[in-house]
């Protein structure tokens, strides 16, 4: 599992970032790639990756700024040419589909896959095997969501050595240990699973915020013990007045928050364009006196989630 940053920068593209996308994968766990905004020139980014846009199958958009958007249209078209055929589905706040039917219908674009949309209010948008994914509405100009992606706690690993002290050697034998509560050995004798089953391995916990003001209060709970928390940084930290006039953050608030509410690691983007290469070591800096294990994601920067 990882994730991929295709864009990271704030309202428009500039030299050194493109808006915003964000890329998980769960080649692994799922076989699919979860995108997170399509800003303009994703599909542009992306042939810049080992990304194959037919593993895309959902896509959440956390809010209708054109640079979280204006690339859905181009991607979906592109798909169909790039041996997309499976389904894929949309999720964003109420207006995605009337966006996405309407651009695709003036354009004449024709997918070969199906598309469906869910439009999504406070709460679960789903409970699936592997995964649990939650939203909630941030403090924005327009609806803005975050979505807290959890993976379920999955079967500790198989106590090998323990099975071959009782002279259970590796076959067909372990798989059944596996998936059932109690096996029947060959000559007979019964065991029991979970005597040969290491502790499960707790699921981990992704939180993706869309652009929002911080409001610690309100959002703590939703973003609490995430593995990885993504959280926007307009700003800098002496910028708070002005963050906060237009409904963005700052490198120390998204700190703040990480620090108080038990994040193991902050993943700050969405940086201004008034920011340049030479600005972001001080950026970095600021964030690191509040809350120590904090990243900035460059476009490309992938983040490893163990």
């Amino acid at each position: 599992m990882e994730l991929l940053f295709l864009g990271t920068g704030a309202g428009i593209p500039s030299k050194e970032r493109n808006v915003t996308s964000i890329a998980l994968k769960l080649l692994q766990e799922e076989n699919h790639i979860w995108l997170f905004d399509c800003g303009e020139a994703t599909q542009h980014q992306i042939m810049h990756t080992t990304i194959k846009p037919g593993k895309i199958n959902k896509i959440f958009i956390t809010h209708l700024h054109g640079d979280h958007l204006f690339g859905l249209p181009g991607f979906l078209s592109s798909r169909s040419f790039q041996g997309g055929k499976e389904g894929l589905t949309v999720y964003g706040p109420r207006g995605i589909k009337e966006f996405i039917q309407v651009s695709l219908a003036v354009s004449q674009a024709h997918l070969n896959y199906p598309l469906s949309f869910v439009e999504i209010a406070d709460g679960m948008v789903f409970d699936e095997e592997n995964f649990q994914v939650k939203c909630m509405k941030l403090d924005h100009g327009i609806d803005s969501y975050g979505f807290r992606i959890m993976q379920k706690d999955r079967p500790g690993e198989l106590l090998v050595d323990k099975l071959k002290q009782l002279g259970i050697e590796p076959g067909p034998i372990y798989k059944q240990i596996k998936q059932n509560e109690t096996v029947v050995l060959p000559e007979g004798s019964i065991i029991e699973s979970k005597d040969f089953i290491g502790p499960a391995k707790r699921g981990k916990i992704i939180t993706i915020l869309g652009d929002t003001r911080s409001l610690p209060e309100a959002h703590g709970p939703f973003v609490t013990d995430s593995d990885i928390l993504v959280h926007e940084a307009t700003f800098n930290a002496i910028s708070s007045e002005m963050a906060k006039n237009y409904f963005h953050s700052t490198t120390v608030q998204a700190a703040e928050l990480s620090k108080q509410f038990n994040v193991k690691k902050l993943v700050l983007t969405h940086i201004s364009s008034r920011y340049q290469a030479e600005d972001v070591p001080g950026l970095l800096q600021e964030s690191r006196e509040v809350f120590p294990n904090t990243e900035i994601a460059s476009d490309f920067h992938t983040v490893h989630i163990s």
